[in-house]
């Protein structure tokens, strides 16, 4: 089996997908970042394609950076400055070859995340 990673986003606030969240992945080496991609969620709060594809997939560390500040500002979430949460990084590992779903649960002042299925 080949491994991969998926993501979904759900604003639990709204109780719906967040639809047009920015996401980008890093790979973790050390104290080396390097980014692989950004996406962005659709209307179903997932991304068009995998995170990080079959093609690619090594094990390892990784990084995904949620861009919550913006895409509340876009579903006029009532305005703070700073907003309580606007970059959310989850950084986590990958030790074998199978599905990764790593989903996040997003509300303006609250996020629980898991491994999915």
């Amino acid at each position: 089996m080949a491994g991969y990673l998926t993501t979904h986003v759900l604003d639990t606030a709204l109780g719906k997908p967040a639809q047009g969240l920015k996401i980008e992945l890093f790979r973790i080496e050390g104290e080396t970042r390097t980014h692989l991609r950004t996406l962005e969620t659709n209307d179903d709060g997932r991304t068009d394609s995998q995170i990080l594809p079959e093609a690619e997939f090594q094990t390892g560390t990784y990084e995904l950076i949620f861009h919550a500040g913006a895409y509340l500002d876009g579903v006029d979430t009532p305005p703070e400055s700073p907003r309580f949460l606007d970059v959310i990084p989850l950084r986590f590992g990958m030790s074998e070859a199978a599905h990764y779903h790593v989903p996040l649960l997003l509300s303006p002042f609250g996020y629980s995340t898991y491994r999915g299925s």
